[in-house]
C-alpha cells in the first residue's frame, strides 16, 4: 500500500512538473512580473493584493498558453536540440492533445480574468500578444531572421498589458515601459542564439541578423539596441512617472548593457555572449524595480 501511494505521489509530481515545463513556468513568471510591476506604475493605481494576484494568475495562464502553443508547433524541431530535448511534448510524455486542450482553457480563463476584473483593453492586448507568439513569432523562426523583431512585440506587450490594466486609455507611461522591454530584447535575443548557435541551427531557427552566425555585424546590431535603451532610460524621468534615483539606477544599467554588447564585439566569442545574456536577465527587473521603488518612495 505504502510502495503505491509513493508511486501515486511521483506520478502527481512529474504530471505537475510536466505542466510546468509545459507553461515555461520561470520564463512566464518573469513575463508576468513586467506585467505587475506595468501596473504598479501606472499613476493613482495603489497597491491591492486581489488585483495583483489576479494580474498575476491572468497574466501566467496566458503566457503559459503562449509558451503550450509554441512547444506544440516545434515538437520536432525541439526534439533535436540538447537544450529542449526533455521537453514533454517533445520527448513524448505528453500527447499533443492534452498541451492543446491546456492551452485553450488556459488562454480562455486568463483572458477573462484580465477582462472581468480590469478591463477589455488589457485583456485584448493580451490576446492579441497570445496570437502573436504562438501563431506569427514561432513559425516565422524558421523562415528568417526578422522573426526577432516580430518576437519582440509580445515580448514587451506584457508592459502594456499591465499598464492597460490601470489605465485603458494607454498613457504615454505604457508605451515608455513597452519601448523598454522591447529594444531590450535584441541584445538579450541575439546573446542567446550566439550562445546556442549550433544547437538553433541544427533545428534550422533563424535568429541571428545575419545568415554568417556569430559575426561582428550580430554584435555592432546588439550595440547599436543598446545605445536606443540609453534615452528611452530618461523618458520615465522626464514624464515624472520616476525620479533621480531611478534616472541614475535606469542609466547604470544601460550603460551596462552597452558595455556587455561592446565587449561582444571586441571578444567575439561564446562566453563574451553568455555575459551579455546573463546581463540582459539581470537587467529587466533592475530596471522595473527601482522605477517602482521611486514611486512608493
Amino acid at each position: 500500500m505504502n510502495d503505491k501511494r509513493q508511486n501515486d505521489a511521483s506520478t502527481g509530481k512529474s504530471i505537475v512538473k510536466d505542466f510546468m515545463q509545459l507553461m515555461k513556468f520561470t520564463l512566464s513568471f518573469t513575463v508576468v512580473f513586467s506585467s505587475v510591476v506595468s501596473y504598479l506604475l501606472v499613476p493613482g493605481t495603489t497597491f491591492d493584493i486581489t488585483s495583483v494576484l489576479l494580474l498575476f494568475v491572468g497574466g501566467l495562464l496566458v503566457t503559459g498558453a503562449a509558451n503550450a502553443i509554441n512547444q506544440i508547433t516545434e515538437k520536432d524541431t525541439d526534439a533535436k536540440m540538447k537544450r529542449t530535448a526533455s521537453r514533454p511534448v517533445a520527448s513524448g510524455r505528453m500527447s499533443v492533445d492534452v498541451a492543446a486542450t491546456f492551452s485553450v482553457f488556459s488562454a480562455v480563463a486568463g483572458i477573462f480574468i484580465i477582462g472581468l476584473w480590469f478591463n477589455w483593453v488589457a485583456a485584448g492586448i493580451a490576446a492579441f500578444s497570445l496570437f502573436l507568439y504562438g501563431f506569427v513569432y514561432t513559425p516565422l523562426k524558421k523562415v528568417h531572421s526578422i522573426s526577432v523583431l516580430v518576437g519582440a512585440i509580445p515580448g514587451a506587450l506584457p508592459c502594456l498589458i499591465g499598464w492597460a490594466a490601470g489605465d485603458p486609455a494607454l498613457g504615454f507611461g505604457g508605451w515608455v515601459l513597452f519601448s523598454l522591454q522591447f529594444f531590450w530584447q535584441f541584445p538579450h535575443f541575439w546573446a542567446i542564439a550566439w550562445v546556442s548557435h549550433e544547437d538553433y541551427t541544427r533545428a534550422g531557427f533563424k535568429l541571428l541578423p545575419t545568415t554568417g552566425g556569430p559575426t561582428k555585424y550580430a554584435a555592432v546590431q546588439a550595440i547599436l539596441y543598446s545605445v536606443i535603451l540609453i534615452p528611452i532610460g530618461v523618458f520615465p524621468f522626464v514624464i515624472g512617472m520616476s525620479g533621480w534615483i531611478s534616472l541614475i539606477v535606469v542609466t547604470l544599467a544601460n550603460l551596462f548593457m552597452l558595455i556587455q554588447c561592446i565587449r561582444l564585439f571586441n571578444d567575439m566569442d561564446v562566453k563574451a555572449a553568455r555575459r551579455v545574456m546573463f546581463s540582459s536577465y539581470i537587467y529587466l527587473p533592475v530596471v522595473l524595480l527601482a522605477l517602482l521603488a521611486d514611486k512608493l518612495s
